[in-house]
């Protein structure tokens, strides 16, 4: 099946991938295939979700296309695989483009804290309560609207009538202006905005398609409403596009994820062939077999059941516990026979389907001594790496008032938020010498920035910035977090030598770029000798050799979102599909644990064992009792 998938050439192809089946293997195969049938290298493009499956998909084309001798000419720029994540190719199609939305090809791609900003600041501008109207939640609505391609003024017609959509609308047109003033995007309007343009621009948009004659769109079952769109724009009437992906590992709803899409591939593009890799080459034969009983109860699915030819494996444990406290203490007894067993900490992953579940599990490791890493403390969000990131956009945009508001006073050099707001309103002239003075140095710094980052490479840019601006320098005090920080800006010039090949301009670009995307996934260090922990949403895509499972309890997984009134057939669905995820990252053995007694907003509360656990065979489950200092209440008798 994976051959049939990798020799295909024309038209449309669906390959349903279910989990560990060897998709990258297959899609990687496939694109070597192409370039041997002699499609150009540069017509390829490949689409995922995260940049670390995107850095491992490059990275394989590469070494297959080195095997087979097509390396020469094809390693870098344009005339190799475009490779790369939705958002990634949103902003490479946008800098060529940037002048149809009056944009400078510098443009700040916003965060999320930074976007967040801007919202509450269009909150309070209205005059209204950010306690009452929520700039989260209004954050939320624009983010999701963004996602089925709507722009403000079509949720100002269709929604703006009512009381809330209201609301939303006066916000969202205050933001966009805030937006256009910076010189700036969110995260949605990277692949928003490309839509609009292949839509609204035939020029562009036939550019593109004879460029991309062969597209692949990886985890096509997380796709939304604008990506959906951007890859059929992009396909047109070649149709030579190959999706790929798992219905039953859609668990991306809640921001917008449309599993219909990978169910109607075959309606949407008609004469699709359809390729099932259903032989498993990750998990034991107990492991696939849990899953399949978990997975069969759905019914919004394509039917599909994993094998394997792998081992039987160790059957499945089950860890009964009194409370939070107690599942740590247990969890952490079987990790630490794992490790005095031969096993590396870097090899087990424990997951849980709620963030507020990692403190207790954090707590009870620290008492243990058991090395661990939480998944999503992210490199470019410290302080000191963000402060250079800004002073980076600021010099190329020096409309980025988010920058410049931040970094202002970064080390502090006097000026204060009066002389911010007449920099801002193009007053200079009526500030005090002294603080004309010093708000002239600081365009003169970044004037000197930008002239640097037009001509150097990229890693000596970052010693250019933490030296010239003086950060380095009130680092150099000697405490042990001063230290850390001026390690992490070391780092930094370590990590933006991986730009240095590349053209000053593009490599700087490049760099905000990977920046502003980065995701939970890539703080993962893979050589940090630490037990990872995790959500079940982050969790996806990874493996590892030993798997625990935490807080399978009734309401927490499945997790009712406070809301059991109001929940859906495809809610109680996708919750299982996040419980097969989360069983199919195990390859040699798997834990599920529960408590009978968990702290939740304050409450002590008995807890059924989730419902999830009836659903797998008894002849797959071994039980074992949980820590020792008390006995669980509800037990299950298999």
């Amino acid at each position: 099946m994976q051959k049939k998938a990798a020799l295909h050439k024309d038209g449309p192809m669906l390959i349903i991938a279910g989990a560990g089946t060897g998709k990258t293997s297959t899609l990687t195969h496939r694109i070597l295939n192409l370039i041997k049938e002699g499609v150009a290298p540069q017509n390829i493009l490949a689409i995922t979700f995260t940049n670390k499956a995107a850095k491992e998909m490059l990275e394989r084309v590469d070494s297959l296309l080195e095997k087979h001798g097509f390396a020469a000419g094809v390693r870098d720029g344009d005339a190799r695989p475009f490779i790369g994540t939705f958002h990634s190719l949103g902003v490479y199609i946008l800098r060529a483009h940037a002048h149809v939305f009056g944009l400078t090809r510098h443009f700040t791609i916003l965060d999320k804290t930074n976007s967040l900003s801007l919202i509450k600041e269009a909150v309070k501008a209205q005059g209204l309560d950010i306690k009452q109207f929520s700039p989260d939640r209004i954050a939320g609505v624009i983010s999701r609207q963004k996602g089925n391609l709507m722009t403000a003024s079509e949720y100002r017609r269709e929604s703006g009538s009512t009381y809330f959509g209201g609301i939303v609308s006066s916000v969202w047109d205050r933001y966009e202006a805030s937006l256009a003033r910076e010189q700036s995007l969110d995260f949605d309007d990277l692949l928003l905005k490309t839509v609009l343009l292949l839509r609204d621009h035939e020029n562009v948009r036939k550019e593109y398609q004879k460029r991309w004659q062969y597209i692949h769109i990886d985890e096509y079952q997380d796709t939304n409403g604008v990506q959906y769109e951007l890859a059929r724009l992009l396909a047109g009437d070649r149709m030579n596009i190959c999706a790929v992906g798992d219905g039953d590992q859609n668990i991306y709803s809640w921001r917008g994820a449309n599993v219909q899409n990978i169910l109607n591939f075959e309606k949407d593009y008609n004469g699709a062939q359809t390729v099932l890799l259903e032989e498993n080459y990750r998990s034991t034969q107990t492991i696939l077999a849990a899953a399949n009983d978990v997975i069969k109860k759905n019914t919004i699915r394509k039917d599909k059941n994993l094998f394997t030819k792998n081992d039987e494996g160790e059957k499945i444990t089950l860890l009964q516990s009194y409370d939070e406290n107690g599942e740590a203490r247990t969890v952490g007894d079987r990790i630490k026979k794992l490790i005095d067993n031969g096993v590396k900490p870097e090899e087990i992953a424990v997951l849980y389907r709620a963030n507020f579940q990692s403190r207790a599990l954090e707590e009870g490791f620290l008492v243990m001594e058991i090395p661990y890493q939480v998944l999503g403390v992210r490199f470019f969000e410290r302080k000191e790496v963000k402060d250079i990131l800004s002073f980076i956009r600021a010099a190329l945009n020096p409309e980025s008032f988010s920058d410049i508001k931040r970094i202002i006073d970064v080390p502090p050099r006097g000026i204060g938020k009066s002389t911010l707001i007449k920099m801002f309103a193009k007053d200079e002239e009526s500030l005090a010498p002294a603080a004309k003075k010093r708000v002239a140095e600081f365009w003169q710094l970044l004037s000197s920035i930008r002239e640097y980052a037009s001509v150097e490479k990229t890693s000596k840019l970052i010693k250019f910035v933490s030296e010239k601006t003086g950060i380095e320098a009130s680092l150099k005090t000697g405490s042990d977090e001063d230290n850390d920080r001026l390690e992490n800006i070391h780092e930094m010039v370590t990590l933006a030598t991986k730009y240095d090949f590349l053209p000053p301009e593009e490599a700087v670009e490049r760099l905000l770029a990977d920046a502003a995307l980065a995701s939970d996934q890539d703080s993962l260090i893979k050589s940090e000798s630490a037990v990872k922990i995790m959500t079940v949403h982050a969790a996806k895509g990874l493996e590892f050799p030993y798997v625990f499972i935490t807080g399978l309890e009734q309401d927490l997984f499945p997790h009712r979102k406070m809301s059991a009134g109001n929940v859906t057939k495809e809610d109680e669905e996708e919750e299982r599909r996040l419980f097969y995820v989360a069983i199919t990252r195990a390859k040699k053995k798997l834990f599920l644990s529960y408590a009978s007694v968990r702290t939740i907003f304050g409450k002590r509360q008995v807890n059924l064992p989730s419902e999830f656990l009836a659903d797998i065979d008894d002849a797959y489950i071994e039980l074992e009792a949980g820590d020792s200092e008390h006995e669980p209440i509800i037990r299950l008798d298999w």
